[in-house]
């Protein structure tokens, strides 16, 4: 198999967008410095030089500002206020899943062609991530030739034996990257890199990699840095780097953030996976005392545990979580006679021994975070989450197998005999939960259900080949516990490797390995992206634990071509679990809370800044700080929020009932500042599997005259083509271009340094820097702008020609040439999408292609009951609606209203596709209805949370256009409208 690469996913270019618009106007540009080396004549070694090539950075200090505040303006940001030009980092929040690595290598190839820079280290924390990232260049070797016409990376590990590579790295006028995990250089006293070599002429590697002021990637610095002590980042900071950028999901440091997708974000852009949950939680078990420690702490030397208790509360006995501290009795915790007896002793607190003492009762034993006393059998338990798991896994093989994609279930345990043990001859031997799993498989491929998975298959040696454990070894090769990673990540590695090595072996549908056992220490390093199931078969005391959990699961699924599949029917992730829903999705959204700048219910001043606003000419422009703060002040003056930011219930009453109003002066983006609080008012879209329903067709509805009739004038599929005049497209470019915003000259930024000579040789100290004096300087060395714009227009050399002469800027290109380029490689894009829009015309197919009805009956849907389904709907051709947004479930109220005039309708599903130059199509409803004089009616309905065209995003308003002329082209008497309320159709 070989795996796919999309190039233009717009998540990804926003993020590689972001890094390049903090250099804009930058000059193609190198520094130049000498390598000495060592050479053999006549035995006797003799100094040679070379000379090494490194980045150097033109921009001043205000511009690099400038470049910030308007990205993180543009990605709605809090704004930085200032820039230290030798400490450059800028952070880039990714959610797991969504992409990560592929963003920063293709911002290499970016940065490298827009700027001209060629020096690159990406530092990660552990080899596995090494190899991972090292392999994720080689797969991608000739996707990205592609796209940047054959240009060549050279990339390697960094090798302390091999410090050849470092040299070479240093004096290559090629792009070099150089992959280094934080242990081969955050230790100063030991590590080779910072040690004399002759294998490069006496010099030391870090010297070397100083002298090039090469940009710095760092994979997940928060792991990186090195906590409080810091030797990762002042290992970082001995490179000398041009820049920081700074890659992960959970950055514990917030420096110039420049672009952020966020969990929420990920979840509802659909670029992971969406979540479920099967939640296993004991209801009636309360006829024992039953104890959970989840922890425990000694603040200031009170120590104190966290329990879990079944307790009488005013609903009856419910399991609750309760803070004991030593001597108390359990009894009155409770309020049950049955903990009669039953005490807290000695609680320890230390690494390595934390327990909780249980006593008094005939009982004394010692309590271990996560371990339970007097629960339902362990075993049972095990056995049922296994069954589940195994269940959830063969519902979807049914389902996803013939659509081609391999489906795989994680199990998460805490000790590997659980799994796998020796005799005393060392021999493997099956452990509890393999045994179990053979056993619940083996049933449930038996059950009716599954036939069709299983016709011809011998059971028994089938359930021993669909499973295996993946666990760290020691040097007999015997599988050990890792509690933990290893001082420097070494512990676990065998682990991670394998894993990685059967990444698409496993994806194959040829392999039967489907489930997969591992430690609970299983980290960043390894996701598979067809894990649909995760099960934990160990006690998640942490919230950090379960968003691990998930992690592990949340990359959209892979077909066996190697594409990625969209959608969440089929990229749903259930997690099966020893907790309800409920607190599953509280304990993981404060774990989200804790790790990121996410907080759910909470509303910060600059959330409305980047807004765009129509002016009266039709431009946009961004809301602003100044003014996003005025609606934060309004919103705390009207008690929506607290003091603090919180979301207070009045603001989700007056959300609910459209009644929520906003000063005059903000009319215009009111709905937009709506949208964003209902987003913040919410939290993680999280799935209850129990809740999940197959949505079925209303028969009386499909067969209707009313539905046929309707289906028969919208059924029918076009082609189109796209006809626009060259010199329309010349015109509107050159026009655009010409009312782009000024260039600035290069300035040249005068410093003083007074030289000190000593022993050691020469340095220069910085005395003091004036004010930057503008350049007029004609010998500007002028890139080739028309091979450079076609790279990012398409359009022909000749055409670009012709832009930019009679546009009458071409002075301006002269005066700043790579921001020039910058500003009308934007101009004429835009032009191009309304161009494209504008003479796109379409017509039905001569042959007479069509959506058959039947596809609503072939095509199963599923939905949510307390998310996004509306239930026992009558007009409509399902009997549950799937709608996508809050505005889409009050349009179905509406709808389903007995008093109007209404006949049928359906939400039209994700196959009925209009083709468009920007990409397919999905209408949201089809509608009959009655006229006040009888006459029946017909519509396509769009509908949009606001119909100002100017605050549509310019892809969606096109799309738009272009269904209108769909519909127009079918000559079938549908009208097609774009509305953001129901009155607009039916009023």
């Amino acid at each position: 198999m070989k795996l796919h690469f999309s190039a233009e996913l717009e998540h990804q270019k926003k993020a590689w967008e972001a890094v390049c618009g903090l250099f804009r106007g930058q000059e193609t540009c190198r520094s130049e410095f000498t390598v000495s080396t060592a050479a053999a004549v006549d035995s006797l070694f003799v100094a040679e030089s070379d000379l090494g090539i490194g980045n150097r950075l033109a921009l001043l200090p205000d511009e690099l500002l400038k470049n910030l505040r308007a990205v993180q303006l543009e990605n709605q940001l809090p704004q930085s206020t200032a820039v230290d030009p030798h400490d450059l980092n800028f952070t880039v929040e990714m959610e797991t899943g969504t992409g990560k690595t592929y963003v920063y290598l293709r911002t290499i190839y970016e940065l490298h062609r827009r700027y001209g820079f060629t020096k690159f280290v990406i530092v990660v924390p552990s080899v596995a991530i090494k190899e991972g990232v090292y392999k994720s260049l080689q797969i991608m070797e000739d996707h990205f030739k592609n796209l940047y016409d054959g240009t060549h990376v050279n990339y390697f590990l960094y090798d302390s034996t091999r410090l050849g590579d470092v040299r070479n790295y240093a004096t290559s006028a090629d792009v070099q990257v150089m992959i280094a995990t934080v242990g081969a250089i955050n230790k100063k006293d030991t590590a080779r890199i910072y040690k004399d070599s002759e294998q490069i002429g006496g010099e030391r590697p870090i010297d070397l990699i100083r002298a090039t002021n090469p940009i710095l990637i760092v994979d997940e610095p928060q792991s990186v840095d090195g906590g409080l002590q810091g030797a990762g980042k002042q290992a970082l900071a001995e490179m000398s780097p041009l820049c920081t950028l700074r890659y992960s999901a959970t950055h514990v440091d917030k420096h110039h953030m420049v672009h952020r997708l966020d969990a929420i974000d990920a979840f509802e852009q659909k670029l992971v996976k969406q979540i479920e949950i099967a939640g296993g939680t004991v209801e009636g078990a309360h006829s024992r005392p039953y104890v959970r420690l989840l922890s425990v702490k000694s603040p200031r030397n009170v120590f104190s545990a966290q329990i879990e208790v079944d307790a009488l509360t005013p609903s009856g006995i419910r399991r609750v979580k309760k803070t004991v501290q030593p001597n108390d009795l359990l009894r009155d915790i409770t309020e049950r006679e049955i903990y009669e007896g039953l005490q807290v002793g000695e609680i320890r607190t230390a690494t390595g021994s934390k327990f909780m003492q249980l006593h008094g009762g005939g009982v004394d034993k010692y309590l271990k975070e996560g371990e339970t006393y007097g629960d339902v059998d362990p075993r049972e338990m095990v056995r049922q989450l296994i069954n589940r798991t195994i269940r959830e896994h063969l519902n979807k093989e049914l389902v996803l197998r013939p659509k081609g994609l391999k489906v795989l279930s994680l199990f998460f345990i805490d000790k590997v005999d659980h799994y796998r043990q020796y005799d005393a001859q060392g021999n493997p031997v099956k452990g509890d939960y393999a045994l179990i799993f053979e056993e619940e498989y083996r049933r449930l491929a038996a059950h009716p259900d599954y036939q069709t998975l299983f016709e011809g298959v011998d059971l028994r040696s089938t359930a021993e080949q669909v499973h295996n454990g993946y666990f760290s070894v020691d040097k007999k090769g015997v599988w050990k516990d890792t509690s933990e990673r290893g001082r420097d990540g070494s512990d676990a590695e065998s682990a991670y490797n394998l894993i990685m090595k059967e990444k698409e072996r496993l994806l194959s549908l040829d392999e039967p390995l489907k489930f997969l056992f591992s430690h609970s220490a299983l980290r960043e390093g390894w996701d598979n992206p067809n894990v649909f199931q995760i099960c934990s078969l160990r006690e998640m005391s942490t919230e950090r634990q379960r968003r691990q959990t998930i992690g592990r699961g949340l990359r959209l699924a892979v077909n066996q071509s190697g594409e990625r599949v969209q959608g969440f029917d089929v990229n749903t992730l259930t997690v099966v679990a020893t907790e309800s829903f409920e607190q599953f999705a509280a304990e993981l959204q404060s774990e989200i809370e804790q790790e990121t700048d996410i907080r759910f219910g909470r509303v910060e001043p600059h959330l409305f800044a980047g807004i765009a606003v129509a002016a009266p000419d039709g431009s946009l422009s961004s809301l602003g700080s100044e003014q996003s703060r005025k609606i934060y002040d309004h919103l705390l003056v009207q008690g929506y929020l607290s003091p603090a930011g919180k979301i207070q219930d009045a603001l989700r009453v007056a959300l609910a009932e459209e009644t929520f109003e906003l000063p005059s002066e903000f009319a215009a983006v009111i709905a937009q500042v709506a949208e964003l609080l209902h987003k913040r008012a919410s939290g993680l879209p999280i799935k209850n599997a129990d809740k999940k329903k197959t949505v079925k067709t209303r028969k009386a509805v499909l067969d209707s005259p009313e539905f046929k009739e309707l289906w028969e004038r919208i059924k029918y599929r076009t082609t189109y083509r796209v006809s626009f005049s060259t010199e329309s497209l010349i015109e509107d470019c050159a026009e655009a271009l010409k009312e782009a915003p000024p260039i600035p000259p290069a300035r040249l930024q005068w410093v003083k340094a007074k030289l000190v000579i000593s022993d050691a040789g020469i340095t220069a100290a910085e005395a003091s820097a004036s004010a930057p004096v503008v350049l007029n300087d004609t010998d500007i060395p002028l890139p080739d702008i028309l091979s450079e714009l076609h790279n990012r227009t398409q359009l022909t050399r000749r055409t670009i020609q012709r832009i930019l002469v009679e546009s009458g800027r071409l002075t301006d290109f002269r005066r700043n040439p790579q921001q020039f380029i910058d500003e009308a490689a934007t101009a004429i894009n835009h032009c191009k999408q309304q161009l494209l829009v504008k003479g796109v015309k379409y017509e039905r197919t001569s042959d007479g292609a069509y959506y058959a009805q039947e596809r609503f009956e072939l095509k199963e849907l599923m939905g949510y009951l307390d998310k996004n389904l509306r239930e026992n709907t009558l007009k409509s051709v399902y009997e549950d609606v799937v709608y996508d947004s809050e505005n889409e479930r009050k349009f179905i109220d509406r709808l389903e209203e007995p008093h109007n005039d209404v006949k049928v309708y359906a939400k039209l599903p994700d196959w009925f596709k209009v083709p468009t130059p920007l990409g397919t199509y999905n209408p949201d409803w089809a509608i009959v209805r009655n006229s006040s004089e009888g006459e029946r009616l017909y519509f396509v309905i769009e509908t949009k949370s606001t119909q100002q065209a100017g605050l549509l995003r310019p892809a969606e308003k096109g799309k738009t256009m272009c269904g209108a002329k769909h519909f127009q082209a079918l000559e079938s008497g549908v009208s097609y409208l774009v509305v953001d309320d129901f009155d607009q159709v039916f009023g």
